[in-house]
């Protein structure tokens, strides 16, 4: 009997670039069929950006899973009373008016259980649960930026659970469990801001967005030194004769960084009562040179740089060196295309 195929595409439309990873499901085979990225000229509308690289990449795939982020986007993990599956959407539709600072009608609402006794966790009378809200402008707004491109929106997904999404799959595909049970900290650093996602297994306990990453190092490094934008970029990740330079200009970014980092450590640690063991960085503003070796000073835990695309099979005509390249960037994109999973 023929196996049922299935492709969609990921797309992680950021405020630098924008990132495509199509992958097909065969089975329980998962396969990257194509990949492309391309500079963002207009933040406000990148169309005519959406559409050329989906010219230039030969990406053939309609169905697509997206992600949304910013501050129009609400998560908070809550308490409430327990109640079954049935009835968990009126409940907490009920309670969401205590967390979220728009008109309900104004916001499109999910929540999933959380299922603490199976992760260890003491033992509580009350029921967490994950409250995820985006504002309905903020979706249409993806949704007819899709159409536009004559794409089909199939899921919309918070950017922050598209990074856990990708780092089970990276762990379901691995031939060894290298995190089971632990509590590690995704931290991915974009251009415009860095995802937190700290997990216990496969589940998400906390997600933050801060809004400092990768284009506060360019910055600095360009006042500091006083070159051009393009000349503190490379100098970022291969700074060669000028590597104490560089690590003195982003050393005042790296350490308000860490202590936004350590505060979201702090409060985790305070509600389940587990330190966080391991930091697994990712994202374009992880690839500067210095951040390993400061991030290992500052936090005293063990930081690990990972591949999204490491267990993936990937077709022969897409260029993998370039996919190789890219792949520290490629974590959001990869984790909203996993979500084929779910079909």
């Amino acid at each position: 009997m023929l196996k049922r195929k299935n492709t969609v595409l990921g797309l992680d439309i950021g405020s630098y670039s924008i990132k495509a990873i199509e992958m097909t499901a065969v089975g329980n085979d998962y396969c990257i069929s194509n990949y492309g990225q391309i500079a963002v000229t207009n933040p406000e509308d990148p169309i005519e950006n959406l559409r050329e690289l989906l010219e230039t990449s030969g990406i053939k795939a309609k169905k697509v899973v997206i992600g949304v982020s910013g501050r129009e986007v609400i998560v908070r993990y809550i308490s409430m009373q327990p109640v079954d599956e049935e009835n968990l959407p009126n409940a907490v539709r009920f309670e969401a008016d205590k967390y979220i600072p728009y008109d309900l009608d104004e916001v499109v609402i999910d929540s999933q259980k959380l299922d603490e006794a199976s992760l260890g966790l003491a033992a509580s009378p009350e029921m967490k649960v994950l409250l995820v809200a985006a504002k309905r402008s903020l979706v249409d707004h993806r949704v007819q930026l899709l159409k536009d491109a004559e794409l089909f929106a199939h899921i919309i997904d918070v950017d922050s659970f598209a990074l856990g999404n990708a780092f089970e799959l990276k762990g379901m595909l691995s031939p060894r469990a290298e995190v089971e049970g632990k509590v590690v900290s995704l931290v991915d650093i974009g251009n415009s801001k860095t995802n937190i996602n700290i997990m216990i297994g496969n589940t998400s306990f906390f997600t933050r967005e801060i809004y400092l990453a990768g284009n506060e190092f360019t910055e600095e490094i360009q006042k500091r030194m006083e070159v051009t934008l393009e000349e503190a970029e490379g100098l970022k990740r291969e700074p060669g004769l000028f590597a104490l330079e560089v690590q003195e200009a982003v050393s005042p970014v790296i350490d308000d960084l860490a202590n936004e980092i350590t505060l979201s450590f702090d409060y985790f640690e305070s509600q389940f009562e587990r330190e966080v063991e391991e930091i697994y960085i990712s994202g374009g503003g992880s690839q500067l040179f210095s951040l390993e070796p400061d991030f290992e000073r500052i936090f005293g835990k063990r930081i690990n740089r990972w591949d999204p695309t490491e267990h993936l099979d990937v077709r022969d005509d897409v260029d993998i060196a370039s996919l190789r390249e890219d792949a520290s960037q490629l974590a959001i994109a990869v984790g909203l295309a996993s979500r084929i999973r779910m079909g």
